[in-house]
């Protein structure tokens, strides 16, 4: 830490409030949201996984609302054993308008009245590498996973600088997690411009409605237009477009499972440079792009997996802890079992069935079986009824689309050289080696 600034506690500088045991009975399907440990990552929030409580807990539990600029720190997790993400002590400052509860094991660290403290500042800075440490070698184990109680959390030493200080490193750093959220914020804009294009028509099929009531179908230029028919046909799943068929999922693409070599065996990890995937490295993905896997496989690891080494484009689907996280890869990938790998065609691109596949998760999650977890076996998603236009449309809908996920991908990629950026940034801006001016 740098050489000059202020040494305290955190308990000289914050109260922390602690989050209320809510029994499993009391989640709900919607409500008020509540903020678990999976939803505080390493300085940041995860929003798309969310629990719910009745509304009237905002009154039962008052003092359990969390409040904008709040600083969130989980305080259950892992040691060194995991991804930082799933470490105990993560921080992240709380910066939405509407009300959350709290669950326990995670707390609020509120600045005490009259402290000079910038709680941007104190994210970063309690994210940073040092203080995770510090968090992680004073938590006590229990049950497989690392606990760090109020007193722990209240007595661990801290170092800042004074107020302008902090507020010119949190700027520096702030200015590179905001381009950052602004293109999280934009490729949820793009993504859901993407599913409104599948939903209208191949859903809702608005072209066709419109040619059958002699309209010029809204936004589409007269090739696109001509693609689609002007009447319906009764089948199996309804009214649909005439010359659409119905297809089982299994006869339209090649859907292919996957394994893990043994890990006891070091010729197939050791060095290795081939991306190898778990749903695990899927877990914190903001946009259905894979850019990186966790851990990596050698030719003889490659050799062991029957589907091998898939192109670039293939779409993949978690069959298991849990069901359901999709995202096209972005390289070669293998995978290990908890995937079901779709390998798309000219007659069903990899967008129109990650389309497809997130407009029908609802069906996909109800052919899963098991006792101890999910899982949905490719002979149970295999069967599953597409209804499929020809190919020329699917054609022109990825063609559509094309665009929206190519700059989905750019923007994944600055986002993460920005936070490479930001991260290296952190210990020199609170070692004082760079000076904010």
């Amino acid at each position: 830490m740098a050489g000059e600034w202020k040494t305290a506690r955190i308990g000289d500088c914050f109260d922390l409030v602690g989050g209320y045991a809510f029994k499993s009975s009391e989640f709900i399907e919607s409500g008020i949201p509540v903020i678990k440990i999976k939803n505080v990552k390493a300085n940041r929030m995860l929003f798309h996984d969310l629990s719910y409580v009745a509304p009237e807990f905002l009154n039962t539990r008052a003092d359990k609302i969390v409040q904008k600029g709040d600083l969130l720190i989980t305080m259950s997790g892992n040691r060194f054993d995991g991804s930082p993400d799933t470490w105990v002590g993560k921080v992240a400052q709380f910066n939405d308008s509407r009300p959350f509860l709290l669950n326990q094991r995670v707390g609020i660290l509120r600045p005490k009245k009259g402290t000079n403290v910038d709680r941007r500042f104190f994210s970063f800075s309690l994210s940073s590498h040092f203080y995770q440490t510090e968090f992680i070698a004073i938590a006590t184990s229990s049950g497989g996973q690392a606990n760090l109680s109020p007193s722990q959390i209240l007595g661990a030493p801290i170092e800042y600088p004074p107020l302008a200080e902090q507020k010119a490193i949190a700027a520096v750093l702030g200015a590179l997690d905001d381009k950052i959220e602004l293109n999280r914020c934009m490729n949820a804009t793009l993504e859901a411009m993407a599913r409104a294009l599948f939903q209208s028509w191949f859903v809702d099929f608005d072209p066709v409605r419109a040619k059958l009531d002699g309209r010029q179908p809204v936004g589409l230029e007269r090739t696109t237009a001509a693609l689609f028919p002007s009447t319906f046909y009764d089948s199996e799943a309804g009214h649909i477009p005439k010359d659409w068929t119905i297809k089982p999922v299994g006869e339209i693409v090649d859907c292919v499972g996957g394994g893990t070599p043994s890990t006891a065996e070091p010729k197939y990890w050791e060095g290795g440079t081939h991306h190898w995937t778990t749903p695990k490295d899927f877990s914190s993905l903001q946009a259905p792009v894979l850019l990186d896997t966790d851990r990596k496989l050698t030719d003889a690891g490659i050799a062991k997996i029957s589907s091998g080494l898939l192109p670039a484009g293939t779409l993949l689907l978690s069959s298991r802890a849990p069901v359901g996280y999709l995202a096209i890869a972005a390289m070669p990938v293998a995978i290990n079992q908890g995937f079901i790998a779709l390998k798309c065609n000219e007659h069903a691109s990899n967008f129109f069935m990650l389309n497809w596949c997130q407009t029908n998760m609802t069906e996909i999650e109800s052919r899963a079986t098991g006792t101890t977890f999910a899982e949905i076996s490719k002979q149970n998603f295999r069967p599953i009824r597409v209804v499929l236009p020809p190919k020329e449309l699917v054609a022109a809908f990825t063609k559509n689309v094309a665009p929206l996920y190519a700059q989905i991908t750019a923007n994944l990629h600055q986002s993460r050289t920005l936070a490479t950026l930001r991260d290296a940034l952190l210990p020199k801006l609170l070692s004082g080696e760079i000076k904010t001016s």
